[in-house]
């Protein structure tokens, strides 16, 4: 199983929606508000890691009122 984390920017008044839309994708394990530069923290879980980045670039970075987004890949301890 491959873990990503995804931070996003939302335009000014979006969080709800993004949120809300984040919640309906089915590699979407959680959604959470941040404080800080980015406005959410997203964890996606995915049995390869091809299908998570698809996710991420075809569906999440598509929701309306996305500004921007980090993604960070998870990798194994020794």
């Amino acid at each position: 199983m491959e873990t990503l984390y995804l931070l996003i920017e939302c335009e000014v008044g979006h969080l709800d929606e993004v949120m809300r839309r984040l919640r309906t994708i089915p590699m979407v394990a959680e959604v959470e508000a941040v404080t800080g530069p980015f406005d959410l923290i997203v964890k996606l879980q995915a049995e390869r890691i091809n299908e998570a980045l698809d996710t991420v670039v075809n569906r999440i970075r598509r929701v309306p009122g996305i500004k921007g987004t980090e993604t960070l890949v998870t990798v194994s301890g020794p």
